[in-house]
């Protein structure tokens, strides 16, 4: 409904979003080489790479020429995985818009260290709460969800310029437009809306991102933008 373009967020700490740009060209890079294999070669590598809910549980296995590392690393491995260009897109927008502000309150590594952990969250999110799932999980979802969470707790004030039904400029505050993200998550599962996206992903990895920028942050960097002007 709200598709985010823009925000009025300089940085304040760091010079360049380093880690948000590379971010974006890693995980491009990554989608290129997936589409240039051949399909029974995409279906493994997802197989091998997705966070599958019931082999991370361990109530099923892989097949050992198809595991060749542990299970609790799909949930690193599968962040950078898409499913196609407009998953890849979506996710990297939001990553653009939202991400560098983030990094600009933690730094370079602890911003990585941030998103990894956000993405990690999100998938066990999601195997906790399908964990009979045979379907492998991909994409940065969980992770730019988490940017998402820690956004809404640092910056609720500053004006988004948002694209309202995918067309109509509007600047709205942040924290409407994220309340309403979450919101949107939050309903799908409860109404069983679009089987195929993980939802669950979605909410864990927006929490944890509400949660983990509070230590991580720099201490320069003030909860719910108290005494900065906007």
């Amino acid at each position: 409904m709200l598709l985010p373009v823009y925000d009025r967020n300089p940085l304040r700490i760091i010079p360049f979003q380093f880690m948000t740009i590379s971010l974006v060209a890693v995980t491009t890079l990554i989608f290129l080489w997936e589409i240039g294999l051949s399909e029974a070669m995409l279906e493994r590598a997802v197989l091998v790479y997705g966070m599958i809910p019931s082999v991370l549980i361990g109530t099923d296995q892989l097949d050992p020429q198809l595991a060749p590392m542990a299970p609790a690393a799909t949930l690193i491995t599968s962040i950078f995985l898409h499913g196609d260009w407009m998953h890849l897109l979506g996710n990297m927008l939001f990553l653009w818009v939202f991400g560098d502000n983030i990094e600009d309150s933690m730094g370079h590594w602890r911003f990585l260290l941030f998103y990894l952990l956000c993405g990690a969250a999100a998938g066990l999110a999601q195997a906790a709460a399908m964990p009979d799932a045979q379907e492998p999980t991909v994409g940065a979802s969980g992770a730019v969800a988490g940017i998402l969470g820690a956004y809404i707790v640092l910056h609720p004030k500053v004006k988004i310029l948002v694209l309202a039904m995918n067309w109509f400029p509007l600047y709205l505050p942040a924290y409407f437009v994220l309340a309403l993200w979450i919101a949107t998550q939050v309903a799908s599962v409860l109404f069983g809306i679009g089987g195929q996206v993980a939802w669950w992903a979605h909410i864990g990895g927006f929490i944890a991102g509400a949660i983990l920028v509070v230590p991580l942050r720099d201490k320069r960097v003030p909860l719910f933008d108290q005494g900065v002007p906007h």
